[in-house]
């Protein structure tokens, strides 16, 4: 039987869903995964228009309004002991957390796929010394392993970025290690391999682009760890410098006012408790629209 030339013509025509399609379709399924979305488009926003939104300076003192609570008449946040604007110094702070959580990552993802891939892929001696190298990374809280990196470096903002992305080395090293071992021995790598191609360019070319989809995943879960733990740090004295608004820094200049000056506190917290729930449930619903086993039940 021939096939008519016209609807021929009209198959080749119809439009193919492409990945980017099909990704929305699933993440829309997801209500957790959009409400997380929104709430982290939510801070982003804040963060990056947080001059416009307020008239205040964050770091300009005025002592006459020290401690005053929440009000309609320009400081709806309170002021804190200085007199400084809490709502703009929680907007302002935003820049600095989501800055820390990006590039921690960037940090732990890079120098963690790395490793993680040439043990993966290359195995034998290079994978059980690269092994045994996490493995000792592991042997320490993340949080204490980050602490150990201070001391050596020092305190400060960028110290902590630095900090936090060696403590999240060991995490990305085993997950792409694991990945690049189920997938280096598949047909299409096997294929490659036999037609000549590089090492460098089968690890590029042809499994990194079917693992990332975990790993993304797993970076986004990772931000809001870093942000928990910068606020941690920071509330030792060991990231950011006054006045620097940030809001493990401010969480930790309120220990003194916090029975008579609750707003100093309350809303720092619930910046951090509202920006990671948001990351979280992004990065569930990404789990479930991006593996392809729930995507089949």
């Amino acid at each position: 039987m021939t096939m008519d030339p016209g609807a021929t013509a009209i198959a080749g025509q119809l439009p193919t869903r492409s990945a980017s399609a099909t990704f929305f379709r699933r993440l829309r399924r997801k209500p957790t995964a959009i409400a997380g979305l929104v709430i982290i488009l939510l801070v982003i926003a804040s963060a990056i228009f947080a001059p416009w939104l307020t008239p205040h300076n964050p770091a300009r003192m005025a002592p006459r309004i020290a401690l005053q609570p929440p009000n309609l008449e320009g400081n709806l946040l309170g002021t804190d002991h200085f007199g400084r604007d809490q709502l703009t110094r929680l907007l302002h702070g935003g820049r600095v957390s989501l800055r820390v959580g990006l590039i921690a990552v960037a940090i732990a993802a890079s120098f963690g796929m790395l490793l993680g891939a040439v043990a993966g892929f290359f195995g034998g001696w290079i994978d059980e010394g690269l092994s045994r190298l996490v493995d000792i990374m592991l042997a320490f809280p993340g949080i204490l392993l980050a602490l150990g990196v201070i001391t050596v470096l020092g305190p400060g903002l960028g110290n902590v970025m630095i900090a936090l992305g060696i403590s999240g080395i060991p995490g990305f090293a085993r997950l792409t290690r694991g990945l690049v071992l189920s997938t280096r021995n598949l047909d299409y790598v096997v294929a490659a391999r036999a037609l000549g191609s590089s090492n460098v360019r089968q690890i590029m070319k042809h499994i990194f682009p079917n693992v990332w989809a975990p790993i993304s995943v797993y970076a986004t879960l990772e931000i809001a760890v870093f942000i928990l733990a910068s606020a941690a740090l920071n509330y030792l004295g060991l990231g950011a410098e006054p006045p620097t608004p940030e809001w493990g820094l401010m969480l930790a200049e309120s220990r003194e006012y916090i029975r008579r000056a609750w707003w100093l506190a309350t809303f720092p917290g619930i910046a951090i408790m509202i920006t990671v729930v948001g990351i979280n449930l992004l990065g569930d619903g990404l789990r479930d629209v991006l593996d392809p086993y729930i995507q089949g039940r």
